[in-house]
């Protein structure tokens, strides 16, 4: 008879864990954390963004945008030292008082009614319309908007780089022709046109649609931008050579009659024409465009399956998770604060202080979000 094996008394220990008879299972590492992100409850797209007390007709939309677009500058306990206030403050002196028409129909009750109106008063020489080609395409182009004639002529008038008879002439061309973007410049001598373009007045239609193309480029992939950095180095602020010479847009690749130049002068054929302009409209079209990429990104980043966030948490990532309550003011004026401070947020170190409720707009103008009602969270946005 073959002698029985011996087991392992191991083997037959019966484990003491209360968990010895639960199934055991290898945790699912490939499996992903979007499948447990639930959907916010949609009651209803919102018609309008602006507030009940702000009027619907254009002007007041227009105002209500210029007043929301910047936050008052932080105290210097809150991170910014006095030159940083100082270029903050120069950057949003620059900036043009443009407002998109993607904020006017985020604001608006009716989009047919604001263009109507938008037409009535351009013809009535009250607005302008400006717009910048090549931005984008459909519903999420940037750079048509409106100006205030009126503010178009105070940054006329503030220009110390014409003379007084120039700047009359300017803002004739710009009454009589105030539905057209372009204006004739026989009115002009060729030095009167080259300061007008100087000073960001006007530009050649060719080099608008052309090299402002580049404008977003990296800076290596642009030669306008190196040829005029250069020569600002080396030559007098405020001269002709410190911005690349009266032929830089041109040899940077711009098109239009007035940049075309034959032994250092001027040539321009008859019936020439050129495009009304505002000093600082690209660093204007660079903020909007960083703004709204930002915006999206935080959106994704806090949803990246459906891309959707309540509007209070959305606006809280875009200050930077800053606390903004009495508590933490006066732990920063303390000096007890241990977190980032809010002048040291993306906000402000990249936006120059951009409020949540303007980016919020342009955004939902633009149509690459949409903001709805959740009937128990408030409101939420949802990318498109």
């Amino acid at each position: 008879m073959p002698k029985a094996t011996a087991k392992n008394p191991l083997l037959r220990r019966k484990s003491s864990s209360p968990f010895s008879s639960l199934q055991r299972t290898k945790p699912n590492i490939g499996k992903s954390s979007l499948a447990t992100e639930d959907r916010l409850e949609d009651s209803g797209l919102i018609p309008s963004l602006a507030p009940k007390a702000v009027g619907q007709d254009v002007m007041s939309l227009v105002e209500y945008v210029k007043g929301i677009a910047f936050d008052d500058i932080p105290d210097r306990a809150s991170g910014m030292d006095s030159e940083r206030t100082s270029e903050v403050l120069r950057f949003r002196r620059a900036l043009p008082s443009i407002v998109s028409l993607a904020q006017l129909h985020a604001l608006s009750r009716s989009s047919t009614t604001t263009e109507r109106e938008i037409a009535s008063l351009v013809a009535d020489g009250k607005l302008r319309k400006i717009s910048i080609p090549g931005r984008g395409r459909g519903g999420t182009a940037v750079g048509d908007g409106v100006v205030v004639v009126s503010d178009w002529v105070a940054a006329v008038n503030v220009e110390s780089s014409i003379s007084d008879s120039v700047r009359e002439t300017y803002i004739s061309l710009l009454s009589t022709h105030r539905t057209s973007p372009t204006t004739p410049i026989t009115s002009l001598s060729a030095v009167e046109e080259r300061g007008l373009v100087v000073a960001g007045l006007l530009t050649s239609p060719g080099a608008l649609t052309s090299s402002l193309s580049d404008l977003f480029a990296p800076p290596s992939l642009v030669r306008s931008s190196s040829s005029i950095s250069a020569a600002g180095h080396t030559n007098p602020t405020g001269s002709m050579a410190a911005i690349g010479g009266a032929g830089a847009v041109h040899a940077s690749g711009g098109g239009g009659s007035l940049l075309a130049t034959s032994s250092g002068r001027l040539t321009r054929p008859p019936g020439h024409e050129m495009t009304f302009a505002l000093p600082g409209t690209g660093a204007y079209l660079k903020l909007l465009v960083a703004a709204r990429a930002h915006f999206l990104h935080l959106l994704k980043a806090l949803s990246p399956k459906y891309k959707e966030a309540t509007l209070d948490v959305l606006k809280e990532r875009w200050e930077g998770n800053v606390p903004g309550d009495a508590i933490s003011r006066l732990k920063r004026e303390r000096g007890e604060w241990s977190g980032v401070l809010p002048g040291k947020t993306k906000k402000w170190r990249e936006f120059y202080g951009l409020r949540f409720e303007y980016v919020l707009a342009e955004a939902v103008g633009s149509g690459i979000v949409e903001v709805f009602e959740t009937g128990s969270v408030g409101l939420a946005v949802r990318g498109r």
